[in-house]
């Protein structure tokens, strides 16, 4: 809830990318959703996790991206919850994707949706796969870090 309150636009983000994967470069891209979409995903009715991105025929297209149907929407125009959706980059910016995901291990992966004014953007990551030593490190890390700022606060009461 903090993270709402610090960054208000931010709707959802996806935190598991950031545990699973060293994030080597990030874009910002618009979103091509449906009318019941934007409200759900106004509401905060999206879930990114496992969700994932592909180059296709010039075009970026994010998969697996939960984003749940409006309730206020009829049967008839209502959405399907986990279609691909387009994502809006310029030409230069999908050529360089193309070329950087072409390199082995590196992939596609939504962090976080927000809003920019009235558009909807989607922090785009190019992402290196994290072996499991990696993962422990990092915690054992932030561990030893959180002990060392724990030590001092004490210190600094007394």
């Amino acid at each position: 809830m903090s993270d709402k309150k610090a960054n208000p636009g931010v709707v959802a983000e996806n935190r598991k990318a950031r545990h699973d994967y060293d994030i080597e470069e990030s874009f910002e891209a618009g979103i091509v959703l449906t009318g019941s979409e934007i409200k759900s995903v106004r509401a905060g009715r999206v879930n990114l996790r496992g969700s994932y991105a592909r180059v296709v025929n010039d075009e970026v297209l994010l998969y697996e991206s939960h984003i749940s149907p409006y309730e206020q929407s009829g049967v008839y125009f209502n959405h399907n919850p986990t279609r691909p959706r387009k994502l809006l980059l310029h030409r230069r910016e999908i050529s360089r994707l193309t070329g950087l995901v072409r390199q082995k291990g590196l992939t596609l992966v939504p962090l976080r949706i927000y809003f920019k004014g009235r558009r909807a953007k989607l922090e785009l990551g190019v992402a290196r796969g994290k072996k499991q030593y990696d993962r422990r490190e990092d915690i054992a890390k932030r561990e030893t870090q959180r002990d060392i700022e724990r030590v001092m606060k004490s210190r600094m009461r007394d």
